[in-house]
């Protein structure tokens, strides 16, 4: 029997392809994602287990986890799709759309729920006019659920743009918002 050397052109699925050659073809790509996507990689691959850290580092650079960049994560790791999209869509901080100006997470663990944290978050949907994962019309805040953020002795608690609150009252959810809203945006370089 005549045997062939694989070929990368031969499969279409990430993990048939993968590797280095996804990786070479990835950073020669003209999209802004998917070079960004492929820059990550090559820079976290050999990490153990580097889903993850390549998962977190691509939403802090871009904002969200793009279509383009999961094919691109898939075939550099030698992973399928199909895993990339699942750990994705297990953990609730992963986004695949960006996110507005701003992010309130409510904490809805028992600690804060226990100290009026559902009615802070009943609040805090009503104040803003949209539901957890979700974004304001006027695209300042996007809102989403956290479950603890550590300050159990001083529930209920919200982060506002990765800053932590404590003993969080509707009427000082209100404030923060509104002093939120009236700082400068920072811009990156």
């Amino acid at each position: 029997m005549h045997q062939r050397e694989a070929t990368s052109d031969l499969a279409s699925s990430g993990g048939a392809r993968g590797g280095q050659l996804a990786l070479d073809a990835a950073q020669a790509s003209t999209t802004p994602a998917i070079a960004t996507t492929a820059r990550i990689v090559a820079r976290l691959k050999d990490l153990p287990g580097p889903l993850l850290p390549v998962l977190h580092q691509v939403q802090h650079e871009l904002g969200c986890i793009p279509a383009e960049a999961v094919q691109t994560i898939a075939e550099a790791l030698n992973l399928s799709r199909a895993e990339v999209h699942g750990v994705i869509t297990f953990y609730p901080h992963f986004r695949s759309q960006p996110a507005a100006r701003h992010t309130l997470e409510v904490c809805r663990a028992e600690s804060c729920q226990a100290m009026g944290g559902d009615q802070l978050a009943a609040h805090a949907r009503a104040h803003l006019g949209c539901d957890f994962h979700a974004h304001t019309a006027d695209g300042n805040f996007t809102l989403e659920p956290v479950y603890c953020l550590g300050l159990c002795a001083q529930s209920p608690a919200v982060m506002i743009d990765g800053r932590p609150h404590a003993r969080v009252t509707p009427e000082k959810l209100d404030r923060l918002l509104a002093r939120t809203l009236a700082q400068p945006q920072e811009t990156t370089p």
